[in-house]
């Protein structure tokens, strides 16, 4: 499990990537620290495997699902990416539950300044978009960021100076395509409502889930 809080902006350094999977080599110091082989770092929100480790970096293994849905495999030697290392049981939860497993992708439209912040505004699936809630949480790239509004093939967010000077999400251009992991509360409750739903036996409804408190 992640928080969406990224610790560290890592360099890609090797790519072996395939269809069928591959394995991607990052230069890294932060998240090097306490790692062992085995462990998990998210890379751009994606959930991966540490194979090897350096004094400078380390290499993740990369299945085909994670290709197929997210942005990995179009990173190149010198792209820049998002790293978080797995939350630790005694850690502070500074972000929202992030599981590091990608729900789709999405697309950069627009940003524009308000105040000291930016808003961004980037489009998506209907898939993703239903489990997207205004002001709820949303993890771009693995960055846990508040959901200001939504529509039928949109929504927006607003990025504070702290979070453009320690990501990327400011740098990249109109059109990029970005991972999304909706909210992992919200999946289950969608998940229950149409079980309910298919099975007829239930009267529980969204303003139903509102009112007490979901």
């Amino acid at each position: 499990m992640f928080t969406g809080i990224i610790e560290e902006l890592g360099k890609i350094r090797a790519v072996t990537l395939q269809k069928d999977g591959g394995e991607l080599e990052i230069a890294a110091t932060k998240v090097l620290e306490g790692t062992k082989l085995g462990d998990s770092i998210a890379v751009n929100g994606t959930c991966l495997t540490v194979t090897a480790l350096y004094a400078d970096g380390f290499r993740a293994f990369v299945m085909a699902e994670s290709l197929r849905r997210t942005n990995l495999g179009s990173l190149q030697r010198g792209s820049t990416v998002h790293l978080e290392r797995a939350m630790a049981a005694d850690g502070r939860f500074g972000g929202h539950i992030v599981t590091g497993h990608i729900d789709g992708q999405g697309t950069f439209l627009s940003k524009r300044p308000e105040g000291q912040a930016v808003v961004l505004t980037i489009g998506a699936d209907t898939a993703v978009l239903d489990g997207i809630v205004e002001k709820g949480s949303i993890a771009i790239d693995g960055t846990s960021l508040t959901v200001i509004d939504v529509n039928d093939k949109s929504f927006r967010v607003g990025i504070i100076p702290h979070t453009g000077g320690n990501t990327t999400l400011l740098e990249r251009p109109m059109g990029y395509i970005c991972n999304l992991e909706t909210d992992v509360i919200g999946k289950y409750v969608q998940s229950f409502l149409a079980k309910a739903n298919q099975k007829k036996q239930s009267n529980i409804t969204m303003d139903f889930l509102r009112q007490n408190g979901f």
